[in-house]
């Protein structure tokens, strides 16, 4: 039995593909409006045009190839199948860029979805157009992509939709902003909390104490995390550092300074040293206290870290004379023990 060409078979059950959407496009009209429908039934007619072109210039060719030599003809067939849908993919392309260049997001995007089969890009399409509702729904359904659906649900000011998808992503952080969003603040403190609490048992104590601060609205609950973070050694130093930067007031900050250091461990001496460095260069009445603090420091550790002299000129900047004397410290140092 003869077979029939590729070219001819494709187009017959092009010609009963189209014959079945054109009936479904117009049964459409029961649900939708009819400027609608008219629409989506040109974008399909140019489609169908583009697509029947293509056919004919195949069908042509492969005539061509007929008459000139028989051989190899399952190999020509292969061609001919790969070159067919290539062109077609591309003429759906070219149209979709076409509607883009045109601002028609929702057609590009339908020949994205309905002909490429490409539901991400049909998508992006609509949310690079501003339709954030519809591309929320493409995402979440066709793609399953809840993070990208949950932004087009933010932008589109669905904020309870885009809770919901945050919570399932577990991004707390998140959540609580939104609920923020919508003057919400309980529900946004007890998500607020859950990310605090998960910094802190992770040791991120200055985050923790950022989303207090900044979020909560809650200072002094900031300031009892980085104490407990200087204290248990919890990123000591940066929570001491950010401690000493929250407190505005240089008298209360002064007293914190010295009440602190009395309960330094001798252990964590040199780490307060260094925190020290800073606060001598906040403000010229802290002055006094740091370095009060610094020779204390200096002269307890200088036995067993004989290069803690050098922390002496940071306290004095304006002093010529105490390069001198740590430069003659350190000779004297090293002639005994070369002795």
């Amino acid at each position: 039995m003869n077979r029939q060409k590729f070219t001819e078979k494709f187009m017959a059950a092009f010609v009963i593909l189209a014959i079945i959407k054109i009936i479904g496009i117009l049964a459409q009209l029961f649900h939708q409006s009819f400027l609608s429908v008219i629409g989506t039934l040109v974008i399909f007619a140019v489609i169908t045009l583009i697509i029947f072109g293509v056919l004919m210039q195949l069908e042509k060719k492969e005539r061509e190839n007929n008459t000139s030599g028989r051989g190899r003809k399952g190999a020509g067939n292969f061609y001919l199948e790969a070159s067919l849908f290539d062109k077609i993919r591309n003429k759906y392309e070219d149209l979709a860029q076409k509607y883009i260049s045109e601002k028609d997001y929702k057609r590009a995007a339908k020949v994205y979805m309905n002909l490429l089969k490409d539901h991400y890009r049909g998508a992006r399409t609509l949310e690079k157009g501003g339709f954030y509702n519809e591309a929320a729904v493409i995402y979440l359904k066709k793609v399953k992509n809840k993070s990208d659906a949950a932004s087009c649900y933010e932008k589109a000011k669905q904020y309870r939709k885009a809770i919901e998808l945050y919570k399932e992503l577990e991004q707390k952080e998140k959540v609580g902003d939104l609920y923020r969003e919508i003057n919400d603040l309980k529900n946004a403190n007890i998500y607020y909390q859950m990310v605090v609490d998960d910094y802190v048992n992770n040791n991120q104590m200055v985050k923790g104490a950022l989303i207090y601060r900044k979020k909560m609205d809650l200072p002094d609950e900031a300031q009892k995390i980085l104490l407990k973070g200087w204290e248990e050694n919890r990123d000591a130093f940066n929570c001491l550092n950010n401690y000493f930067a929250n407190i505005f007031d240089m008298k209360k900050l002064d007293l914190q300074i010295r009440e602190l250091y009395e309960k330094t461990p001798s252990d964590k001496k040199i780490m307060y040293l260094e925190a020290m460095k800073h606060e001598f260069k906040k403000d010229p009445k802290l002055q006094s206290t740091t370095r009060n603090i610094a020779y204390e420091i200096i002269a307890e550790k200088v036995a067993t870290h004989s290069e803690i002299v050098n922390e002496l000129k940071h306290f004095n900047p304006d002093d010529e004379a105490i390069l001198k004397d740590i430069s003659r410290y350190k000779t004297g140092r090293n002639k005994m023990f070369r002795n």
